[in-house]
Parts: structure tokens; C-alpha cells; sequence
């Protein structure tokens, strides 16, 4: 990665530039079978279409605040970085009622409610499926996403010393202060370009947050990211594993 990020959105435009077609995200949810694996440019790809639908059909502009009430999955981590992308502060598991936008899972629609301004539901279905039937009163994301552009560039340059992130027990972080973290924490755990980190943490604290996307992000490595990690059979980690060439474990939660 560039010495000059400053912002995930740059880390992720570097990953990019160095190695497209590397796998930067595998997911798996073990109470569903379901196993994605996004290269560096398939995520990227996502981004910029999540990126055009947060700044032009939900009309966000940097400083705007998004809840995300979502667990650990592919989908949220493409939401971390279109809110990076466009300078919209995303408030992990924040109070909908204080958002200018809430992002739901299908577990949260009711808290989710609350938000006065737009409001954008997942299914969380395989494949990035779409609900039988949208919420009332939600845009349903798999219907509005794949018309989106392919390319993304925002009205606004993004201050990275603008807040960026909000996460219970750590705060507001700019996206500078966001992106040091993650160097940070990917040096102490020795990550680096090809390291495989799988974590299974919730992406509901900074720790989560940075194993199951940003440290591997900013060493130029991937991650495993894991679901529901409880369900899977006896031996079945060791085989992930092997199966997926890690190089290093978070499997708390």
C-alpha cells in the first residue's frame, strides 16, 4: 500500500492499482452454507456502485451520518467503504433516530424505523439476493445497487481528517486516524502483501472492524471473514484453514 492513503477509499483505489485480481474478501455464513469470494477488483466494483447509490439516489454528502446496523459480512464491508468513498461517517451499530441514513440487515428493520431520513435494507440473502417483498418504508439495496454506475467520483474531495467511523468503545476516527490504526494493528500481527487473516469477531468494536477488513486492507493482504463460526462441524476449522491458506486467526465470537 501507498505511504500517502490517507483513507480506506485510497487503500482500497492502491489495492487496486497493485493487484486487481487478488482475492481480498472470502466470506462464509456457516448457518447457511453460503461461501463469496470477492477479488480486489469485484469489491472495488461494489463500491462504486454502492458509492453512486449512497451520493446520488439517497443523496448524501460528506459529514452525513449512516448507521449500519449489520453483522459481520461482505455486504457491510462494502458499505464501510462507499461511506469512506463519498465522506459519509458510518456509525457502526449507531442510533438510527440520530442518522441522516440507516443501512439494515433483516434483523433490525424495526430499530432502523426510527431514522427519519433514508432508509436502505438488506437481505443478507446468498448471491446479494433481494427480499421476497421490500420493507415498507425501505429501499431494498439488491434492487436498487445493480443499476448503479461502475465508476465512482465524488462531488466533494474527502477530508481524511473529517470523522469517518464511529464504533462502540473507540469512538469517532477520521479516516486518517482510521487508516494508521490499521497499519497499526496489521504490523503487530505481521500481516503483509498475500497474508491470510481469518477472523470470525463481529464487526461490532474496532477490533472486529480492523481483523475483518481494515488490517488486511492495509497490508495489502485478505481475509477470511466467518459467520456464524460456531456452527461449523468438529475439524472444520482446521480445514478452512488449510483450505484457505491462512496465515494467522481471530476466532472469537
Amino acid at each position: 500500500m501507498n505511504a500517502t492513503d490517507r483513507t480506506p477509499a485510497d487503500l482500497l483505489r492502491s489495492a487496486l492499482a497493485a493487484d486487481p485480481g487478488r482475492p481480498l474478501i472470502t466470506f462464509y455464513d456457516d448457518a447457511t452454507g453460503e461461501r463469496v469470494e470477492l477479488s480486489v477488483a469485484t469489491f472495488a466494483n461494489w463500491v462504486a456502485k454502492t458509492a453512486n447509490l449512497l451520493q446520488g439516489d439517497l443523496a448524501a454528502e460528506p459529514g452525513d451520518r449512516l448507521a449500519l446496523l449489520l453483522p459481520a459480512h461482505w455486504q457491510t464491508a462494502v458499505w464501510l467503504l462507499a461511506c469512506s468513498s463519498v465522506g459519509v461517517v458510518a456509525d457502526v451499530g449507531g442510533d438510527p433516530a440520530k442518522a441522516d441514513i440507516v443501512v439494515s440487515g433483516p434483523d433490525s428493520l424495526e430499530a432502523a424505523r426510527a431514522c427519519s431520513g433514508e432508509r436502505v435494507a438488506l437481505a443478507l440473502r446468498p448471491l446479494g439476493g433481494r427480499f421476497p417483498q421490500a420493507p415498507e418504508g425501505f429501499a431494498d439495496y439488491a434492487v436498487e445497487v445493480p443499476s448503479q454506475g461502475d465508476r465512482f467520483a465524488p462531488y466533494a474531495p474527502v477530508d481524511p481528517d473529517e470523522p469517518a467511523l464511529a464504533v462502540a468503545g473507540t469512538g469517532e476516527l477520521t479516516g486518517a486516524e482510521l487508516v494508521e490504526r490499521a497499519r497499526a494493528d496489521a504490523a503487530a500481527r505481521g500481516l503483509g502483501p498475500g497474508s491470510r487473516l481469518l477472523s470470525a469477531l463481529s464487526y461490532d468494536t474496532w477490533d472486529g472492524l480492523s481483523s475483518g477488513l481494515y488490517a488486511p486492507l492495509a497490508a495489502g493482504g485478505s481475509v477470511v471473514l466467518c459467520r456464524h463460526l460456531d456452527r461449523l462441524a468438529d475439524g472444520g476449522l482446521a480445514k478452512r484453514t488449510e483450505d484457505e491458506r491462512v496465515t494467522d486467526t481471530v476466532a472469537g465470537g
